[in-house]
């Protein structure tokens, strides 16, 4: 008999969902949805335009979806990351995926700008200076129009 990681049966899926905090709620603002995945802002005053694509059904990687799925959610998270670049024109968009703490298949888009109190470190690293509160409220100042152009982009891609 073979050990490893426990086969992703439903069984497995139900019981890890009801300890999932991403399975419990949305996440955060929601922006756009649909049956499979959705996309939330996250609400996180240093780092404005932060958004997240989470999977809705329980699973931990990629690879526990299909080729098509896969697929969807790479074209949701490239359209997403062209929405924040027209719209908030960040210096560098970080995409990233761990789920170390929370093992639930999702993706963070990260718009940085050469200000932003961590930049060019990791948002998880060491804080570097101050909030440069003028460009934040700047830049906050536009997430209703990225909300908007998120939400009109994944419309058409995927009515």
């Amino acid at each position: 008999m073979e050990t490893g990681a426990p086969v992703n049966t439903m069984a497995n899926v139900m019981a890890n969902a009801i300890k999932c905090p991403i399975c419990m709620s949305d996440g955060g603002a929601m922006i756009w949805r649909s049956e499979r995945m959705r996309v939330i802002q996250v609400d996180d005053s240093a780092f404005p335009g932060y958004c997240r694509i989470i999977w809705n059904m329980h699973v931990k990687e990629m690879t526990d979806l299909d080729e098509r799925d896969r697929q969807d959610m790479f074209t949701v998270m490239l359209i997403v990351e062209q929405a924040i670049r027209d719209t908030l024109n960040p210096d560098k968009i970080n995409v990233a995926s761990f789920g170390n703490q929370v093992p639930h298949l999702h993706w963070h888009i990260i718009p940085r700008w050469n200000w932003d109190t961590h930049f060019p470190d990791p948002i998880w690293g060491k804080e570097r200076r101050e909030a440069d509160v003028d460009h934040v409220s700047r830049v906050r100042g536009e997430l209703l129009l990225m909300r908007a152009s998120i939400d009109d982009r994944l419309g058409k891609a995927f009515p």
